[in-house]
C-alpha cells in the first residue's frame, strides 16, 4: 500500500509539472522576465543564444526544438527578429504567440534620422498616454519626470500607426548621402533601420518590461490557471524589483543630464530617454554594418561641434573607429551591450543589464 501511495504521488508530482506550459523566448531579457514570472513552477527555453544577432539567426536543432515544443512563445516582435515569423508558422502553429511590441500600455520610439539626433523632430507622436491602463505602475515615475516635460513627446507613440510616420519625411534629406550603406545595413541586420520605423530595442525602457510583466503573468495564467496566483504573484515581486532599481538609476544618472556622447549604433533611444541621457550621434547605422567614410566625418563634426566627452563602444566595434574621431580631442569611451551578451541568462539578467548600462553610462560621463 506504501509502494502504492508513492507511486500515486510521483505520478500526481509529473502530471502537475507537465501541466506548466513550455516557453520559448527570442532574447535573453525576455527570457529573463519570463523566468521571473515563472519562478517555482518551471523556466522558460531561449530560441537566440547571448552573443547572437537577434536580427538574423539560424537556430540550431534544439533552438528548433524548443520551438516546436512551446506552448508559448514570447517574442519582441517582427521589428526586432523578423526572421523568426517563418519557424513559428512552420514549428509552432499550435503555440500561442506573445507579441511585446503589440502589448497596450508600452512606449513605443522610432528610428531617429540622421546623424544629429538633436534634428530629429518626434511632435508628430505628441498627445497619446503611453501607458494607459497600466496607472498602478505611473506614480513612482511622475517626480523624476515632471520637470522635463520637452521629452514627453518621446512617449507618445501610437500603436496603430507605427507603420505611417509622415512627419518624418521631412528628414529623409540627412541621409540621402548613405543610402547605400543604409540599404546594406538593412539586409545585413534583417529589420528596418530607416528614420520612423519602430526602434525594436524595447526592453531597455524598464517601464516597459513592468507592463509585460502582467502581460506574460496572464498569458500563463490563461494555459496554467492552477499556477495564476503564483504568476500573479512573481510578476507583482519583479515590478517592485524594477521600480527600486528604476529610481537608484534615476538617481544615478540625473547628474548625467545634459552630458554630450556618441554611440556606435542606435539602440539605447528607449533608456536614454527615459533617464533623460539623450545621444548627439550614432556612428553606425547598424550594428552589423561599418559606417561610411561620409558618416564618420558627419560624427566627428557632431563630436567637435558638441565637444562630447564620451563615445560608447559595443563588443563588436571597431576600436580603430574611435581614434577616427578624436580629431585632437581626448574621448574617453565605454562599453554598452543592448542584449546583454556576457550575462547569464535567467532572473537575474534583466536587472543587470540595467545596471551594467548605468554604470557604464556614469563611468564615461561622470566628470
Amino acid at each position: 500500500m506504501r509502494r502504492l501511495l508513492c507511486t500515486t504521488l510521483l505520478f500526481s508530482a509529473g502530471l502537475a509539472h507537465a501541466e506548466v506550459p513550455r516557453v520559448a523566448t527570442d532574447i535573453a531579457p525576455v527570457h529573463s522576465l519570463v523566468s521571473m514570472v515563472m519562478q517555482g513552477a518551471g523556466s522558460p527555453d531561449l530560441i537566440i543564444p547571448p552573443g547572437a544577432s537577434p536580427h538574423s539567426y539560424a537556430m540550431r536543432p534544439s533552438e528548433a526544438r524548443a520551438v516546436a515544443k512551446a506552448d508559448l512563445v514570447v517574442w519582441v516582435g517582427p521589428s526586432l527578429a523578423p526572421w523568426l515569423e517563418e519557424p513559428m508558422s512552420s514549428l509552432a502553429q499550435g503555440a500561442e504567440r506573445l507579441t511585446l511590441q503589440d502589448v497596450e500600455g508600452i512606449r513605443l520610439l522610432t528610428n531617429r534620422s540622421g546623424v544629429a539626433f538633436e534634428a530629429h523632430d518626434h511632435g508628430d507622436h505628441e498627445g497619446d498616454d503611453d501607458h494607459a491602463g497600466h496607472e498602478d505602475h505611473e506614480g513612482h515615475d511622475h517626480g523624476a519626470h515632471e520637470d522635463h516635460g520637452d521629452h514627453g513627446d518621446h512617449e507618445g507613440h501610437d500603436h496603430d500607426d507605427h507603420g505611417d510616420h509622415k512627419g518624418h519625411d521631412d528628414h529623409a534629406d540627412h541621409d540621402d548621402h548613405d543610402h547605400d550603406a543604409h540599404e546594406e545595413a538593412d539586409a545585413h541586420a534583417g529589420h528596418n533601420h530607416a528614420p520612423g520605423a519602430l526602434d525594436p530595442h524595447i526592453w531597455l525602457d524598464p517601464q516597459n518590461a513592468m507592463v509585460w510583466l502582467d502581460a506574460i503573468a496572464a498569458s500563463l495564467s490563461a494555459q496554467d490557471p492552477e499556477n495564476a496566483a503564483l504568476y500573479a504573484d512573481n510578476a507583482a515581486q519583479a515590478q517592485a524589483q524594477l521600480v527600486d532599481l528604476q529610481a537608484d538609476i534615476q538617481a544615478e544618472l540625473t547628474p548625467l543630464r545634459g552630458q554630450k556622447f556618441v554611440v556606435f549604433h542606435d539602440a539605447y533611444h528607449y533608456f536614454e530617454a527615459r533617464f533623460d541621457v539623450e545621444a548627439s550621434a550614432a556612428i553606425s547605422l547598424s550594428d552589423g554594418a561599418a559606417p561610411s567614410a561620409a558618416r564618420l566625418a558627419e560624427v566627428r563634426d557632431v563630436v567637435k561641434d558638441t565637444q562630447a566627452a564620451c563615445v560608447f563602444t559595443e563588443p563588436q566595434f571597431n576600436a580603430g573607429l574611435v581614434d577616427a574621431l578624436q580629431d585632437g580631442t581626448a574621448l574617453k569611451s565605454a562599453s554598452l551591450d543592448p542584449i546583454g551578451a556576457a550575462l547569464e541568462p535567467g532572473v537575474d539578467m534583466y536587472p543587470a543589464l540595467l545596471r551594467d548600462l548605468a554604470a557604464a553610462f556614469t563611468s564615461c560621463l561622470a566628470e
